[in-house]
């Protein structure tokens, strides 16, 4: 009897090999694939086109050689590990000397443009593609602390309106203060970490920004913040700080004023008839923040020291600013904000007096007075701030509006009365939606339009001059030698020749002493 199972001789693999040499295959191929498995090894696979979470922009960004040459690390000890792999990096010498060589303030001034040096000329050349965005942490600028200026001072002034006798009728409660200082808080530590990873990563991009001869003010920033934090902290949190902290914040302060103040002096390219920009009232407000945060503490002298160093200061930086300002090329309509910042240096040194003299007496009305002049006369001027883009330049309203409403809130308890009343509140609730505008249109350009940071051109100009401009430059430096030799004359009555004069030619000296 026949095996149902059984296979007939005309269908047997045997008979036929095709049959018999796909089975193989296949066990073969099926063998190989559970050996695979067995084996868990895995192979990297080149990521589709399309793919959501691959940025090539990004990517092509981070392989680019000319951002090694920003970062910390990529020194002599990144060029040893890639000698030693077998892979020499191929960085130009050329470019190794544009960011190792430092750069002077005559080089900022020969390849960028504008009172605040932030347009690149059309000649110069960066090293850094243009034609790309940059890192995140290039891009990111020590101006950033601006939000935080902005941001903590409306902490102050709410606090003052809660803490005010003579505004209890708008019943404010601390809880707003509370609320704006915690933001403020957080505020200043994402600023301060995104910085400090910007100094870790890129030292060098944070080392041009410090020798740039006018964003070195904003360093500044972040200390008048943690200032403008302890000012503004709510009572429910601490009521009395230790008198030791003023130390520890105002240290930092005075060896940077030291540094400035002394190139101010000094001459050159960064003294101050030279650099002098509404930015440097920063450096003037951090001597009267100081005075005040240690006169609430209970100092005496500290503050006074402070608050006589600022008000030197500010004399002359407002007499050589309204002396170069008509005179020298004006700030184009991006920058027209910064103007603001000629309010918040008498604004807070009128809160600073009324806390070291304990009242609201003639120096801290007078310098109130000022602010507030200034305040409206530059409020009049409302074609004067429209018709340009957003950019962080904006955050220069926002501080100096604050603090004048502040001091005008101080002023409306000691002089009071409806129309101080009504002051204070128009000018703190001008202050407060100015902020919330500010913040909105930063917070869209930021996460919406993305364009809040863009290339940032003054940390990748070029150490070295084109060789055009630089023999342009030469050209002219020796005609204008020449025009100033050619000024100077002989004096008949004098009986030596000038050193300085041209040389006379086929003169005798009995010709000389004869015309003497």
């Amino acid at each position: 009897m026949n095996n149902p199972r059984s296979v007939s001789p005309l269908v047997s693999p045997a008979n036929h090999p095709d049959q018999r040499q796909s089975s193989c295959g296949e066990f073969s191929r099926l063998e190989k694939r559970n050996g695979a498995r067995k084996m868990m090894k895995f192979h990297s696979k080149s990521m589709p086109r399309g793919a959501m979470f691959l940025d090539q922009e990004a990517s092509r960004n981070f392989h680019d050689k000319r951002y090694d040459l920003f970062r910390t690390m990529s020194g002599k000890l990144e060029r040893q590990i890639s000698n030693l792999r077998g892979k020499p990096t191929e960085c130009s010498l050329q470019d190794h000397k544009e960011i190792t060589e430092s750069l002077t303030a005559d080089r900022y001034f020969d390849a960028l443009q504008g009172p605040e040096l932030e347009t690149l000329k059309e000649k110069e050349k960066i090293v850094l593609p243009e034609d790309k965005t940059w890192p995140f942490l290039l891009r990111f600028p020590i101006t950033s602390y601006g939000m935080c200026l902005g941001v903590s001072s409306q902490a102050i002034m709410w606090k003052t309106l809660a803490t005010t006798n003579a505004e209890k009728f708008l019943h404010v409660t601390q809880m707003i203060n509370h609320v704006l200082w915690w933001i403020s808080l957080l505020l200043l530590l994402a600023v301060s970490i995104t910085y400090l990873l910007k100094t870790i990563l890129y030292f060098e991009a944070v080392r041009r920004e410090f020798r740039h001869p006018i964003r070195v003010n904003f360093f500044f920033a972040p200390l008048i913040s943690i200032l403008f934090l302890a000012l503004g902290i709510p009572h429910s949190i601490i009521s009395r700080l230790p008198s030791t902290l003023w130390y520890f914040l105002m240290a930092p302060i005075l060896f940077l004023e030291m540094k400035i103040y002394g190139q101010w002096m000094s001459g050159g390219q960064r003294r101050l008839s030279k650099v002098a920009n509404p930015t440097n009232h920063l450096s003037i407000v951090g001597n009267f923040a100081g005075a005040l945060l240690g006169a609430s503490m209970g100092l005496k002298e500290g503050p006074m020291f402070f608050f006589a160093v600022g008000l030197a200061y500010y004399l002359v930086l407002f007499v050589t600013l309204y002396q170069r300002l008509p005179t020298n090329e004006t700030l184009p309509k991006e920058l027209h904000p910064v103007f603001f910042l000629f309010v918040a240096a008498p604004a807070v040194a009128s809160m600073a007096w009324t806390k070291i003299s304990a009242s609201f007496d003639l120096g801290s009305r007078l310098a109130y007075f000022i602010s507030l002049f200034l305040y409206f006369s530059l409020v009049c001027r409302i074609n004067f701030f429209r018709g340009f883009k957003f950019s962080l330049a904006w955050w220069a309203y926002t501080f100096p509006m604050t603090a004048v409403a502040s001091a005008t809130i101080k002023y409306s308890d000691e002089v009071t009365g409806v129309a101080t009343k009504i002051l204070s509140v128009v000018m703190s609730g001008a202050a407060t939606l100015t902020v919330i505008g500010v913040l909105g249109l930063t917070v869209m350009h930021a996460f919406v339009q993305r364009d809040l940071f863009p290339n940032d051109v003054v940390i990748a100009i070029s150490a070295e001059q084109p060789k055009q401009m630089r023999w342009f430059k030469q050209l002219t430096k020796e005609s204008s030698r020449n025009s100033e030799r050619c000024l100077k004359v002989l004096d008949p009555e004098d009986s030596q020749i000038d050193l300085e004069s041209p040389p006379l030619v086929n003169v005798d000296s009995s010709t000389v002493q004869n015309s003497n």
